[in-house]
């Protein structure tokens, strides 16, 4: 699929006697050649392509990551440079979060953007609505060995918008269930090899949690209260139980209470009536309650894997979160690939970006150890992730995700998770009614339903 008119094929650059397009636009106009004109003359010429050791370009890559995530980008960063020695990588970490992407819509808009950046995959629906971004074409991709093969079926299907291309796939970080093999060894709660034993049900999960809690003396499970986690709890139940929260358009609320209630009823049993759950924490304190073994089980996405493996005295493993209603499905998103709308593409420059997302892909093993899924398929299918514990164990659940509907105030890091937050920890620590808090969530949905994207 072509998406731009022009190829996205690289050319060798002999600063001495070549130009880039913008160069090229810029001369010709000067000469009174309009700028229709120019694009047409431009595009009659083509462009050939270059392979990737002759590449000699200028990147700009800004990403949001820190902590053991930000570790390893700048450890794959360096390598790509090191094996690169031509193209120069510029990379940029901005603050998680709405600070990021309030950042990267206005370069976009402002005709300053980066070359490639970062996105959460359910943010780049907006984005490409809004068009700050450029498409990617399937046939220069193709030449660095990103085609549709590579990648599930799902996750390919999320990375388009309107039939266009519009994100590479890094991974699936979905929410997961750890565990401490020494409480569960002691509550009974593991096989005769040592693994945790299948989990599925109300009743069975809850009884799990009241054995492993009878061992510690403290808690079951621990999980973030006071934060966005409810939400990822909520939507994984909301999600097993069939139920949508807006429509496909994201224009419309289309919450079923009675799903909703039932997944809430089921965490606020958790907290007030089995009372396996602590009813009121923040995210450090319930991951702290892990670590220190006065939890027998953690609810959480797969990233904090690093905090734990680093934590010798705790022998823990992890496995998918569990099947608690009718069909599985865990919360998660993506981190991937976008490349923000630029007024003229440097066709060398966009050369190198797909060179650089394409090693990023074929890298990722270093990216995985940090428990993020790669997208990449010759990747998560090789034996050397496979053998990755307790990374590899919940691979099969990038199949199987529920990601946030599509909306402006939706996604990693959105409104809506901080509305769902507030909203669902008041039932979690016995303050609502399911009822209630539904209420609220639905209202705060509402209101923002009801004001224009602000971008």
């Amino acid at each position: 699929m072509t998406t731009e008119p022009h190829s996205l094929s690289g050319v060798r650059h002999d600063k001495a006697t070549d130009m880039t397009r913008r160069q090229f636009l810029q001369r010709t106009t000067a000469l009174g050649l309009g700028s229709t004109a120019a694009l047409a003359l431009l595009n009659a010429c083509g462009t050939p392509t270059v392979n990737a050791g002759q590449l000699s370009a200028n990147i700009t890559y800004w990403n949001l990551f820190g902590g053991g995530d930000g570790v390893r980008m700048v450890q794959m960063e360096d390598s790509f440079s090191k094996s690169h020695p031509n193209i120069k990588l510029e990379s940029v970490t901005l603050a998680w979060g709405a600070p990021y992407y309030t950042k990267l819509a206005m370069a976009a808009a402002g005709g300053r953007p980066p070359d490639v950046a970062i996105s959460h995959m359910t943010r780049v629906p907006i984005y490409a609505a809004q068009d700050l971004l450029d498409p990617f074409d399937l046939n220069e991709l193709a030449k660095v060995g990103i085609t549709e093969d590579k990648f599930l079926p799902n996750i390919w299907e999320r990375a388009h918008y309107n039939s266009k291309l519009y994100t590479i796939p890094l991974d699936t970080h979905p929410f997961v269930m750890y565990y401490n093999v020494d409480i569960c060894q002691k509550a009974g709660l593991l096989d005769g090899a040592g693994n945790l034993k299948p989990l599925e049900g109300t009743t069975a999960i809850i009884d799990a949690f009241k054995r492993a809690q009878q061992v510690t003396g403290s808690a079951g499970v621990a999980f973030e209260v006071q934060g966005v986690t409810p939400w990822r709890i909520f939507y994984s139940l909301y999600s097993q139980l069939g139920g949508q929260a807006l429509s496909a358009d994201g224009k419309k609320l289309v919450i079923d209470d009675n799903k909703a209630e039932q997944a809430l009823s089921f965490m606020a049993d958790l907290t007030t009536k089995s009372k396996v759950a602590p009813p009121t924490i923040d995210y450090a304190g319930a991951v702290a309650l892990f670590g220190s073994g006065k939890a027998a089980f953690h609810w959480n996405g797969e990233w904090e894997v690093s905090t734990f493996i680093n934590q010798k005295s705790l022998k823990f493993n992890m496995v998918p979160f569990p099947k608690v209603f009718d069909q599985y499905h865990a919360q998660a998103d993506s981190h991937a690939f976008i490349l923000p709308r630029q007024s003229a593409v440097d066709p060398n420059s966009r050369a190198a970006v797909l060179e650089f997302i394409s090693y990023m892909l074929k890298t990722s093993l270093t990216w995985a150890q940090g428990g993020h899924i790669p997208a990449y398929l010759p990747v998560t299918n090789d034996s050397q992730y496979k053998q990755l514990k307790p990374q590899s164990n919940y691979a099969s659940v990038a199949a199987e995700v529920s990601v946030d509907p599509i909306a402006w105030f939706s996604g990693s890091g959105s409104e809506l998770e901080n509305q769902a937050g507030a909203a669902f920890q008041q039932v979690l620590a016995g303050q609502f009614t399911t009822k209630q808090g539904l209420d609220q969530f639905k209202k705060a949905l509402q209101k923002l339903l009801s004001l224009p994207a602000p971008v």
